[in-house]
Formats: C-alpha cells, sequence, structure tokens
C-alpha cells in the first residue's frame, strides 16, 4: 500500500535532493513512487506557481497568495495526487501544507485559523502520513540558495529567496512549532549534516517506520 511522505524545510535546506534520494531508495525495493512539488505538481497549478514566485501577487497580500497556493492545491491533489495514492503509489511531496502554514502564516502573519480553514477544505482526509522536516539555520540555507543561483545560468532569486533573514528566522521558527505539535506525523532532520549521511538518516527512519524488507527474488 502506498504512503503519502512530505518534505518540509526553509530555502537550501536540499528538500529535492533528498526527495529524489528516497524515492530512489524505494524503488530499489520495488515500490511505485511518484515525486511531485509544490506550489505546482499538476499543469494548473505549475502556472499558479510561476505567478507566485515571480511575485507579481505580492502586492495583494498574504491572504490572496494562501488562496492561491489552494487553488494549486486542490488542482494537485484531485488530477496527481489522490489518483497516484489510489494506485498504491508512494507519493513524495517537495513542500505541501505545513509550507503555508509557514511562509503565508508565520512569514506572512496571516491568522492560524484561516490558513486551518483552508486546509480543511481543499486537503480534507489527505494529509500526509509522514512529513519530513529538514531542519538547519536561515543562514546556511540562504547561502546554500545563493551557491545554487550563481551555478545557474540565468537563475534569479524568486520571491521568498529575496526576503530579508527574519522572514526567513519566522519560517524556521514556524517548521520546528509545526513538528513539535503534530509528533506522530512529523519528523525533524538535521539539514546541515552532508546529503548521504541524511539520506541515511531519513531511509533508515522510513524502514523502521514502514516495516520494509528488501525485495527478495523468489524461487524456481
Amino acid at each position: 500500500m502506498g504512503k503519502f511522505i512530505t518534505f518540509e524545510g526553509g530555502e537550501g535546506a536540499g528538500k529535492s535532493t533528498q526527495v529524489r534520494l528516497l524515492a530512489n531508495s524505494l524503488q530499489r525495493l520495488g515500490k511505485k513512487v511518484m515525486m511531485t512539488r509544490e506550489p505546482g505538481g499538476s499543469p494548473k497549478a505549475e502556472a499558479i506557481r510561476k505567478l507566485l514566485l515571480e511575485g507579481k501577487l505580492a502586492k495583494f497580500g498574504p491572504f490572496a497568495e494562501a488562496l492561491l497556493f489552494s487553488i494549486a492545491r486542490d488542482d494537485h491533489l484531485e488530477t496527481v495526487i489522490r489518483p497516484a495514492l489510489k494506485k498504491e503509489n508512494w507519493v513524495i511531496c517537495d513542500r505541501f501544507m505545513d509550507s503555508t502554514m509557514a511562509y503565508q502564516g508565520a512569514g506572512g502573519n496571516l491568522p492560524p485559523a484561516v490558513i486551518k480553514g483552508l486546509e480543511h477544505t481543499v486537503v480534507g482526509n489527505t494529509r500526509p502520513d509522514f512529513t519530513i522536516l529538514i531542519d538547519l539555520p536561515p543562514a546556511v540555507g540562504m547561502n546554500r540558495a545563493r551557491i545554487r543561483l550563481q551555478q545557474t545560468t540565468g537563475g534569479t532569486a524568486d520571491r521568498f529567496e529575496s526576503m530579508d533573514m527574519k522572514f526567513h528566522e519566522r519560517l524556521r521558527e514556524a517548521f520546528l512549532e509545526i513538528a513539535k505539535n503534530d509528533p506522530e506525523r512529523c519528523m525533524i532532520f538535521n539539514g546541515e549534516q552532508p546529503p548521504d549521511e541524511l539520506a541515511n538518516h531519513i531511509w533508515t527512519t522510513i524502514v523502521a517506520r514502514y516495516a520494509l524488507a528488501p525485495k527478495v527474488a523468489s524461487k524456481k
């Protein structure tokens, strides 16, 4: 049976790398895996992602942003995530509902009750089975993000990468608070460790949590 696993964390946490490494490990066990991301993950949601990250809608405030994230999430769930879970895929998503609470809630000062209301309406029962929070100091993450941009031809910082350090410090505090309040779903991992060590730690946790065993060849 498939599981819904999400990765959360601030800018430069290395989520995308860890999503790929976890997917590879699951596939080696013969699991069907679908990797996706937010905002985005479906054609309509990707179009909204472009508008959000370019910052063209920032002038309308955090409530408008939260609404657009929710619209994108609704399409993502209906057209991608829920169908994949019904087919018993393991769905691994780079960001999900916790990012809205952190970015538009703590970062944009939108009341948590507003975000929870949107979450209840859009997400419903399709909540992650397990959320991996990659935590690291904002200064470290932003330095990684800058290096990544320098290595990308024509790369420019998006709306959220361009925010000041106080914004990113509030994000970190918000993610840690989310994990503290939902320990059965969330687990915090040290994002300052080397990527391969972090991947091993995550994999060991997943194997233990879901009692995964190596794929054994059938006897003839």
